[in-house]
């Protein structure tokens, strides 16, 4: 099995300045990278240390922070049996490098993080929204996107045309306590004494 503290520290001795920093949790390496450096980092990860696949990209949306996004990679290696998180910070007028040139598949990744992060890729070479509609106004997936007040598009049958209209929540906002119904209820339930004869091979037949 890979030490994966020592091969964080392999990575940041090997890029010095490019990778920032590097923590393991939950037996998962995730390297923290400068922006401007995620093209070089990325084609050493590839060429250097075989990460030969790029399974995702995503955003993650920190209002707060002063650099309020995290891009965030995800590499997979064949040979070495290794995964490996990469982890950039950019802020709202922040463009980032894009990574297209190293892994065609971050094309499409790229594209869903700017239609729903406002996530800018620098040198892309097709920046636009794929999933909204044209024209569409704000960012999905920012935490402080609002609710209601947007229109929403449907196709309708009756008229034979898109047409527009306020969005309609189908339900009331709702507090979920996201227990795992697999683990049961926290509390436990009192057992039920059972009549004479229930649960028994044949009711009918006294013991």
């Amino acid at each position: 099995m890979t030490d994966l503290a020592a091969f964080g520290q392999k990575l940041s001795d090997a890029l010095p300045g490019a990778v920032t920093a590097h923590t393991v949790a939950l037996n998962e390496l995730t390297i923290e990278v400068a922006a401007a450096e995620i093209v070089r980092v990325m084609s050493y990860l590839r060429d250097a240390c075989e990460f030969k696949i790029l399974v995702d990209i995503c955003g993650v949306d920190w209002p707060k922070r002063e650099k309020r996004f995290d891009v965030v990679y995800h590499l997979l290696s064949l040979t070495q049996n290794l995964r490996l998180r990469v982890k950039v910070q950019a802020g709202e007028d922040d463009a980032v490098p894009s990574v297209v040139a190293v892994y065609p598949a971050a094309n499409w990744f790229e594209r869903e993080a700017f239609d729903m992060y406002g996530i800018v890729f620098a040198d892309h070479p097709d920046l636009r929204r794929m999933l909204t509609d044209y024209g569409f106004s704000g960012y999905p997936l920012r935490k402080d996107f609002p609710l209601t007040g947007y229109v929403e598009v449907r196709y309708d049958d009756e008229l034979k045309r898109v047409v527009y209209q306020p969005v309609q929540l189908v339900q009331e906002f709702r507090d979920f306590d996201f227990m795992s119904p697999w683990e049961g209820a926290p509390h436990i339930i009192e057992s039920i004494p059972l009549a004479p004869g229930v649960g028994s091979g044949n009711p009918g037949k006294k013991a």
